[in-house]
């Protein structure tokens, strides 16, 4: 089997502006494209994260994401980052919060979290 790489991560939001400008705007990531699908009544945008995409959905009425307890399936996104205490700065100077550095006991190495406006955890890992 060649699986090569993770191709896309698919999101669903509740208010598709708001998190098109936390993703596209405070993360920083990339439009590759974005379409409004009618016969849904939703959009769907395409961003580029280094070589991976995330595919960002609207969806009208979505049910909230159970968090806790962890529900089974995706826990959450990391993403890696080469100084994490200037992204953590820059995070929180964009009004994003952040929980203290913590070190993975297995790999010592510096990781937090954050939140998207949905609430799903996304990790920086450095």
């Amino acid at each position: 089997m060649d699986i090569n790489h993770i191709h896309h991560i698919a999101i669903i939001a509740s208010n598709y502006e708001v998190s098109k400008n936390f993703y596209v705007n405070i993360l920083g990531f990339e439009i590759i494209r974005e379409n409004y699908r009618k016969d849904r009544d939703s959009y769907k945008l395409d961003l580029k994260i280094g070589s991976s995409e995330i595919e960002l959905f609207s969806m009208p009425n979505a049910p909230k994401r159970p968090s806790y307890p962890e529900a089974c399936g995706l826990r959450h996104l990391a993403f890696h980052v080469k100084d994490i205490e200037e992204v953590i700065r820059e995070l929180n100077e964009k009004g994003i919060e952040t929980e203290p550095i913590r070190i993975d006991e297995y790999t010592n190495r510096k990781f937090t979290f954050f939140s998207d406006p949905d609430g799903l955890p996304l990790e920086l890992h450095e």
